[in-house]
Order: C-alpha cells, then sequence, then structure tokens
C-alpha cells in the first residue's frame, strides 16, 4: 500500500485548475488597472473611496489562490505528513479575514461620515480644454469596472463547483460584490449631483456593510473547515452529499455487516476514517485494500481514507 501520495485533481480537473490560475492572473491584471483607475477620479468622494479599498482587497482572494496553488500538491514529507492540502483553507482563511477587517473600516468610516453630516464636494476638472463635472468621470470609472466584474465572476463561479474550490468561490464572491459596489457608488455621485449629500455616504455604508456579511459568512466557513467540520458544499449552503453516497455503497458490499465514515475537508480533497464490521474475517486484510482502492475511485474528492475493521460500531452521538 502506497503511504505518501501527491495525486489531488484528476487530469480533467487539473486542465479547469489550470483555467482557473489563467482567470486569477487576468483578475490581478484587471484590478490594478481598476485601483489606477478610480485613484486617478477619487476625488473626495466616501462612495468612490469605498469602491477603491472593495478593489484593492479583490487582490486578495486571487493571491491568495495563486500562492496555494503553488504548495497545495507538493509530496508529503515527515514534518507534513498530511501533505500540503490545506494551504488551499488556509488561503481562504487570509482572504476571508481581509475581507471582514476592510469591510468594518469602511462601514465605520462612512457611518461617522454620515452621522456628523460631513458634506462632500466634487468640483469640476479641464479635459481637453473642457471643464466637466468630476461626477462623470467617476461614474464612467465605476461603469468601466462592472462588465469585468461581472464576467470573470461568473467565470470562477461554474470552475469553482467543479473543483470544489473555496477561495475561488470566494474570489467569485468578491467580483459580485465589486460590480455591486460600482453601481451602489455610482448612485452616491448622482446623488451629490442633484444635491443629496446623504447620498454618498449612505452608498458607502451599504458598501462596506456588504464587505462585512461576506467577510463573515467566509471567515465562518473557512474556520469551520480548519476545525474539521463535515464537508460543505462550496457555497455552505448545506452539507456535501458524498459521504452519505460512499457510506451507503460501502453498505452495499455483501461482506460489511456495519460500517461508519468520517470525512474531511482539505482544499479541494476529502479524507478521513472508514471503519467497517465484517460478516466474517476470510482474507479480511485483502478485503480492506480492495475496499480502500474501490473507496478512492467512487470520487476523485476521495483522497486519503483509512480502512479499518471493527468488531462493532456504537452509536453516534445526535448533532446538538
Amino acid at each position: 500500500m502506497r503511504v505518501y501520495d501527491r495525486f489531488e485533481l484528476p487530469p480533467d480537473k487539473a486542465e479547469l485548475h489550470r483555467g482557473a490560475v489563467r482567470l486569477e492572473w487576468w483578475t490581478i491584471a484587471f484590478f490594478i488597472a481598476a485601483v489606477a483607475l478610480l485613484a486617478v477620479t477619487l476625488g473626495q468622494s466616501q462612495a468612490m473611496k469605498a469602491a477603491w479599498i472593495e478593489d484593492m482587497l479583490g487582490l486578495v482572494p486571487p493571491l491568495a489562490f495563486l500562492i496555494a496553488a503553488r504548495y497545495r500538491n507538493r509530496s508529503p514529507n515527515r514534518r507534513f505528513p498530511y501533505g500540503y492540502h490545506r494551504s488551499v483553507s488556509v488561503a481562504f482563511l487570509a482572504g476571508s479575514v481581509a475581507l471582514f477587517g476592510l469591510g468594518a473600516y469602511v462601514c465605520y468610516d462612512s457611518t461617522v461620515r454620515l452621522v456628523t453630516g460631513e458634506r462632500i464636494p466634487i468640483g469640476l476638472v479641464e479635459l481637453l480644454g473642457v471643464q466637466i463635472w468630476l461626477g462623470w468621470l467617476m461614474i464612467a470609472a465605476l461603469v468601466s469596472t462592472m462588465v469585468p466584474a461581472i464576467l470573470l465572476g461568473r467565470a470562477k463561479l461554474r470552475i469553482a463547483r467543479q473543483l470544489h474550490d473555496k477561495v475561488l468561490f470566494a474570489d467569485a464572491e468578491m467580483n459580485r460584490a465589486d460590480w455591486l459596489t460600482a453601481g451602489a457608488a455610482a448612485l452616491g455621485v448622482l446623488g451629490i449631483g442633484v444635491g443629496w449629500w446623504w447620498a454618498d455616504p449612505l452608498a458607502a455604508v451599504v458598501i462596506g456593510a456588504d464587505i462585512v456579511r461576506d467577510g463573515v459568512r467566509t471567515t465562518r466557513g473557512a474556520v469551520a473547515n480548519l476545525m474539521d467540520n463535515r464537508p460543505r458544499l462550496v457555497d455552505e449552503s448545506g452539507p456535501h452529499p458524498l459521504p452519505d453516497e460512499l457510506l451507503a455503497a460501502v453498505l452495499d458490499h455483501d461482506w460489511v455487516a456495519d460500517a461508519w465514515l468520517r470525512l474531511r475537508e482539505e482544499g479541494h480533497v476529502f479524507v478521513g476514517e472508514l471503519l467497517v464490521v465484517p460478516t466474517d474475517e476470510e482474507d479480511l486484510v485483502d478485503r480492506c485494500a480492495r475496499l480502500q482502492r474501490w473507496a478512492r475511485d467512487f470520487d476523485w474528492r476521495v483522497h486519503d481514507i483509512v480502512v479499518a475493521p471493527v468488531s462493532r460500531i456504537d452509536p453516534v452521538p445526535t448533532e446538538r
């Protein structure tokens, strides 16, 4: 039996992962351009400031994904006998905490300005010899960042679900927040143009609250992953069906009287233990070895599973 196994993604999934890497490099290039464009038209608008900060935040998930991609498939060794799969989970946590922290700052700063009634002026600028309202340039810059964010986010969502990659999914959600933020900021700037001074800081508060919401949700999921919670769907909407499907298939083996399965997530893959109560002890070692290979072939996500025979399995305590 092979003790150390480097394999993680099958060929078709590995190709998808390479596509995700290319998407992340495109994302970094897009956000660098977006940050530079918004910096030029920033002015004193709180909504523009919030959108600018969120675009800078948008660099965190793709950078975390690319760093994890360099480590996740390294071979296990004496220091890390389980391998480096959890580099993906660590990257997920790092991006989530950054998202929450800066979202809280934007929300606090904008709320203070809204409560104190600070009025933000948006003046005129001269462009090609013509004086125009800076707000139009702000809105043009914001709208120009919306379409790429929508396209990148949709492409990442599709790949994230196929790869079971929560870092990529969080990045796709960040792209969704980016274009929603740009829309809210544009409305805030328009509000200043029609004399509604409160529209700008209010839009910034809404943007900050949305960032905080995403940060809380993703941080909670990242911490739960590191605490070995039951595998969940990539969007955290519910438990992953694979453990129940695998256990039911194991119980269909004629020599298995009872079985119990425990899986946890390590990046893209699931690892854990399978306890089986055999009907008899004939050829038991070979049976367990064949069952281990069968379980790994059941689904590509089942990466490292230990099969152990036991005499009986006590009832599992109900979840509280």
